[in-house]
């Protein structure tokens, strides 16, 4: 008789069919006392920072970052998830910190954030869903603040704000392409003042990345009060402490800026928190509950957006400057199936063996090494195996990071859960056991294009930086206005370490433009915006969106 083999269990099926510990439980372990709990629902959590016992303990931090994403997929949340897992496992008290994921990619491209396979965060489908409502508390805090503005202008507008230099613009968690640029208060005289206006998606407001970067409530509030709303008829910035509603704008986050407690299927403490995009933002989770993390753990497992070009980027640069810790481990994720991409093989020819791709492609892999050696960390390279792989595609890739003295561990967490990631988790623990020397790219007081053309050239192997006329005149009112001393947030592809999303692999002699720079003072950035890059994404024509449904028993279906 022949055996019938049965498909492969999705991950929102692995997700439902694992046993979660309530969150009380959960909490215990991670040393939180039960009056800093706020339980939403069984399994899920805010923590009341302010009741946690003060402590001195700072635990090392370990960034999960990626080589340069393709559609064949990385795996770094699940990597990092796994990791977490397997230092469990080897007796280390680990904590994870991770951002929140954002509907318009659930929904769009992207699917489920919450991991995969045996290495996930529970309940899997209410993180990827409304959680507990911090997305929708950011966005209600931005629209309320575009809401005053309006009435500001309707009510005789005191402040002569000028309505064409208004830059704040409304938010939506979700890719909805049709609302980037919109024309309110038609209607007549009682429906407002007529101007031009547009949507972002929630994760790019300024607000999101405000919340992300807050030390603590009289901060996040300070911070709302210098966001730079627009501009008077005189060219002088407007800011939300002028309209006098700073406070306002802190009532509605006050409750979301709290850290959410959940758990992985094997029961590890995370956090997640906020989630700014790192092609668009700075695409690190809250920096609040990275130091909770820190002080409750010895390890905090961390992530930031995309690849190493983008998101640890940005966490060396800004969170951890603003957070004034250093990492003292990076893992770089890799896979077979994207080096191939990278190396030129189409998507639907990635299960077939294709070594001389592999090693083609490995250039990526090798400037992403280079990056975070830039900064003064040793990475670990985290080879995320799929089915599919060959044993000699993979030996291939760990012949190449020995032979170039690079750490590298093969990775089956998306299999085996945490016991896939041990060999990773001991190479992390050798790694974080030593000194390294981190310091971020540039000094803060470099001008402007001194700090962009130290990314490009260091982190993106770029020649120069080409500034288009409205670039250059932004430069100049942000240096008039004395913001010149922030960092910088680039704004660029994901696919590429070019502007360019087309150019895969390790490209060689090429510029970056940057065509705009719009200052986010109550961030604390200067965010560049180069190539095509849209603050509001689209969806894709055919949306993840179209294979989610609910059953009968009002089970989540399709949310992978």
């Amino acid at each position: 008789m022949t055996e019938t083999l049965l498909p492969p269990l999705t991950d929102l099926q692995i997700a439902k069919n694992s046993t979660m510990q309530p969150i009380w439980d959960i909490a215990k372990k991670a040393g939180i006392p039960e009056d800093a709990v706020e339980p939403f629902g069984r399994y899920k959590a805010k923590i009341d920072v302010m009741k946690l016992p003060k402590s001195t303990k700072k635990a090392k931090v370990v960034l999960v970052t990626a080589i340069s994403p393709t559609p064949a997929g990385e795996g770094k949340s699940t990597v990092t998830v796994g990791l977490a897992d397997a230092l469990t496992r080897l007796g280390e008290k680990t904590m994870i910190a991770l951002r929140e994921p954002s509907l318009g990619p659930v929904m769009g491209l992207k699917g489920g954030a919450t991991g995969g396979g045996y290495a996930q965060v529970l309940p899997m489908e209410e993180i990827n869903l409304h959680f507990n409502g911090d997305l929708h508390a950011i966005t209600t805090a931005n629209n309320a603040l575009s809401a005053l503005i309006d009435n500001h202008l309707h009510r005789g507008n005191e402040l002569q704000i000028d309505p064409r230099r208004i830059t704040w613009k409304r938010v939506l968690d979700m890719n909805d392409r049709a609302l980037r640029n919109i024309t309110i208060g038609l209607g007549g005289p009682a429906q407002g003042v007529p101007r031009e206006d547009g949507f972002d998606i929630t994760v790019a407001s300024e607000i999101m990345a405000i919340f992300c970067l807050a030390l603590d409530i009289e901060d996040l509030k300070e911070r709302l009060a210098r966001i730079v709303i627009g501009y008077t008829y005189n060219k002088e910035p407007i800011t939300v402490r002028d309209l006098g509603v700073q406070g306002a704008l802190t009532l509605l986050l006050k409750e979301a800026f709290k850290p959410n407690l959940v758990q992985t299927i094997e029961g590890t403490p995370a956090l997640i928190h906020g989630g700014p995009f790192a092609n668009i933002a700075h695409g690190c989770n809250s920096l609040i509950a990275t130091n909770t993390a820190r002080e409750l753990a010895d390890i905090v497992v961390t992530e930031a957006g995309f690849g190493s070009d983008l998101g640890a980027e940005k966490f060396m640069n800004i969170k951890a400057r603003q957070g004034k810790f250093a990492p003292d481990a990076v893992v770089i994720v890799a896979t077979v199936r994207a080096l191939k991409m990278h190396g030129g093989v189409p998507k639907n020819q990635l299960a077939l063996e294709n070594t001389k791709a592999v090693m083609n492609g490995i250039f990526n892999l090798d400037k992403h090494i280079e990056t975070i050696r830039t900064f003064g960390v040793e990475p670990v390279v985290a080879l995320n195996r799929f089915v599919t792989d060959s044993k000699t595609e993979l030996d291939a890739i760990l012949t190449w990071c020995q032979t170039n003295g690079v750490a590298v561990a093969l990775t089956d967490v998306w299999e085996k859960g945490g016991a896939g990631g041990m060999a990773l988790g001991k190479e992390v623990i050798n790694l974080i056991n030593k000194p390294n020397n981190f310091a971020p790219l540039y000094n803060i007081d470099d001008s402007i294009g001194e700090k962009i053309r130290k990314i490009v050239r260091n982190v993106y192997g770029g020649d120069d930086v080409l500034f288009t006329d409205e670039a250059l005149k932004d430069m100049e009112s942000i240096e008039k206005n004395g913001w010149d001393v922030l960092p910088i947030c680039m704004a660029k592809t994901q696919y590429s370490l070019s502007d360019d999303p087309k150019l895969i692999g390790r490209p060689i002699g090429f510029s970056i433009t940057v065509r705009k720079i719009i200052p986010k003072i109550g961030a604390g950035f200067l965010v560049c915006l180069t190539g095509d890059i849209m603050t509001m994404p689209g969806l894709p024509k055919y949306p993840a969106a179209l294979n989610m449904d609910v059953d009968k028993e009002g089970n989540a279906v399709g949310l992978i």
